[in-house]
């Protein structure tokens, strides 16, 4: 029986690229990993197959897609405990305490995220200021992935932008408290207060991902066509 990574370290080199490029798209297929990793999709298929062994990917079957007839894609995705080896060390720890927290004060801990959600929008908002809204967005994408979240964002046909995590700095917390992800998003309203913003995907929902789409106020936002994708550095 293979043994089950307990982190990113237990990985190949090939195999943490293969995790890392999967979690950025959320869901993707073989031929779109190997194209993402320059590699053949055999290669990509071998990486994927060791994985899932693993117990860190798994697949759904993509049916009824418009002119591909045939066989059905199988699209790829992490599981939990994918998701876990890029949870913090101290992710743990930190929901433990706020358990205890919780258990002595529950309104303590509504304002345990509030003054969170306070000093990173303080932090935030000097480094955004003086941007344009385009300028922000790529520098905000720059910020998260920095702070773990593998951000990237696309930059779409009507002057939008959707912000894409493919992975949760807060995994710990957040799959346990509303709260936190509640204060993400208003974190996001608040260092862009001249953008609307929705959530439209939601790791803790059953997504792959944490996905936001924004634009200008004034804008009137229209069905999209192919976005252009701005990836951050890995």
């Amino acid at each position: 029986m293979e043994r089950v990574p307990v982190s990113l370290i237990d990985l190949s080199p090939a195999q943490r690229q293969t995790l890392v490029a999967l979690k950025r798209r959320g869901e993707a297929s073989v031929d779109a990993l190997a194209e993402a990793l320059a590699i053949t999709p055999s290669a990509a298929r071998q990486q994927l197959a060791a994985l899932r062994s693993a117990g860190l990917v798994a697949t759904r079957q993509q049916r009824g897609r418009p002119g591909h007839p045939g066989r059905p894609a199988d699209l790829f995705h992490s599981t939990q405990q994918g998701e876990a080896l890029f949870a913090q060390a101290s992710g743990d720890l930190s929901a433990e305490l706020l358990g205890y927290v919780e258990e002595e004060d529950p309104s303590l801990l509504s304002r345990v995220f509030e003054r969170r959600q306070h000093r990173r929008v303080e932090q935030v908002r000097d480094q955004l200021a003086g941007k344009s809204l385009d300028e922000k967005v790529a520098a905000l994408a720059e910020i998260l992935d920095a702070e773990g979240y593998m951000a990237d964002f696309d930059k779409l046909a009507d002057e939008s932008y959707r912000v894409t995590l493919g992975n949760c700095a807060i995994w710990p917390v957040a799959s346990r408290y509303g709260a936190a992800c509640a204060t993400e998003l208003e974190f996001l309203q608040a260092v862009l207060p001249e953008a609307e913003i929705e959530r439209v995907e939601h790791k803790v929902a059953g997504g792959h991902v944490c996905g936001y789409e924004l634009g200008p106020r004034s804008a009137k936002r229209v069905p999209l066509a192919q976005p252009h994708r701005h990836m951050t550095p890995a």
